[in-house]
């Protein structure tokens, strides 16, 4: 049976948040297909950590929490971009992001969006090194959102996705590898306001948002075989405090779970092989509402291992004169779930509507998160609130 070389392609996945490695003991991460997803494209809040619920609303607040936009301004667009690994593969893999919305009568608003994922050229290898062909794996969501405001502070917004994934094709251990597509839709709440604490009309806010809720993703011919969206939850908030005419800071937090199950502990045969038979644990092959309501308690090693599928990040920014920023934050995954730890820093200046931003991204030692990272954001937004 041949076997194909998937080292660059999986080094990508990793890159793309793919929850497959890391395994310490006997505790794994959940498994999901199109892990690009989770990948925050804006370059001041990865500058922050990826704590983008708290900050003040945007063009990319599409990609965390659609019911931002109401509050963004008149209208805007960003365009992202991120030379994606680009120690290991040559400059081969990128990602680019588009995002615009429109609102109206000051009280509702639409926005799209599309996300692209490159990983460069892939070659696949038999058990012998012969060369079968090069593919270039790539993935793609395009979304639109439509979100109302619910009073002068709060907002709900809906959003749909959908989503191509095409990580191979050919043969492999007798299964026809093809492109996987999926649909799936997102819901926001946020809030916002200003309180006189410490000084006069600091902002602060507050949003839950649940993510990538749809259909499987069937990579094979085998209809058995699907993967699930990363079907996530996200909680955060921020806090603007100082708020002169010179200086601001910005302080901000967001805590993640994946509604998707958690592998069960299997029986392992004579040769130290996985059998099927499950020891502790839940069935992971369960449709999508089973999975997203069981997966707060399926974990084999009960709710000490359910608290490691959180992922938190936090952050703080300081402005000047609204024109220049400065950022820093982390990021933070346990080891036996993703280990994805970083620490974050970005600058960003302002040009009237007109905003550019820089990320830099820096791994732990031992995190099996991809190598150092650069994010470029282009912003412009009219009437936009100045305390961004």
């Amino acid at each position: 049976m041949k076997r194909y070389n998937f080292t660059i392609i999986l080094s990508g996945l990793l890159l793309a948040f793919l929850p497959l490695a890391a395994q310490k003991g006997m505790q794994k991460p959940p498994n999901t297909g199109a892990s690009f997803l989770l990948v925050n494209p804006d370059a001041r809040s990865s500058g922050m950590g990826d704590a983008t619920t708290g900050l003040s609303p945007d063009p990319n607040s599409l990609f965390s929490n659609a019911a931002k936009i109401v509050f963004a301004g008149d209208w805007g667009v960003s365009a992202s971009y991120s030379p994606w690994m680009w120690e290991l593969n040559n400059n081969q893999s990128n990602m680019a992001y588009v995002s615009a919305y429109k609102n109206w009568r000051n009280r509702e608003g639409i926005g799209i969006s599309m996300k692209y994922f490159n990983y460069g050229q892939v070659t696949f290898r038999d058990d012998n090194g012969t060369v079968l062909q090069d593919y270039n794996p790539r993935e793609f969501a395009v979304d639109a959102a439509y979100a109302r405001k619910l009073g002068e502070h709060m907002s709900l917004a809906i959003s749909v996705r959908y989503v191509r994934s095409q990580l191979g094709q050919g043969s492999f251990n007798g299964l026809q590898q093809k492109p996987a597509s999926a649909v799936a839709g997102d819901i926001g709440y946020y809030y916002q306001n200003s309180v006189d604490k410490l000084d006069f009309g600091n902002r602060y806010s507050f949003g839950i948002s649940l993510t990538n809720i749809g259909s499987k993703l069937q990579y094979t011919d085998d209809n058995t075989r699907r993967s699930f969206l990363p079907m996530n939850l996200r909680i955060g908030g921020g806090y603007t405090f100082v708020h002169t005419n010179e200086h601001e800071f910005t302080i901000a937090l967001d805590i993640n779970k994946l509604l998707v199950p958690t592998p069960p502990l299997y029986a392992l045969d004579s040769n130290g092989i996985e059998t099927n038979q499950i020891l502790k644990g839940k069935d992971p092959n369960r449709g999508v509402v089973d999975a997203i309501f069981s997966s707060f308690g399926d974990a084999p090693g009960g709710f000490s291992e359910e608290l490691r599928e959180f992922t938190v990040g936090a952050g703080v920014e300081y402005t000047y004169r609204q024109a220049f920023f400065a950022r820093t934050g982390y990021f933070y995954e346990h080891p036996n779930k993703g280990y994805r730890q970083h620490f974050s820093a970005g600058l960003g200046v302002r040009f009237s509507n007109l905003q550019l931003d820089v990320a830099y991204l820096l791994p732990t030692d031992g995190s099996l998160r991809q190598r150092r990272t650069l994010k470029f954001s282009l912003v412009y937004n009219i009437n936009g609130n100045n305390s961004r």
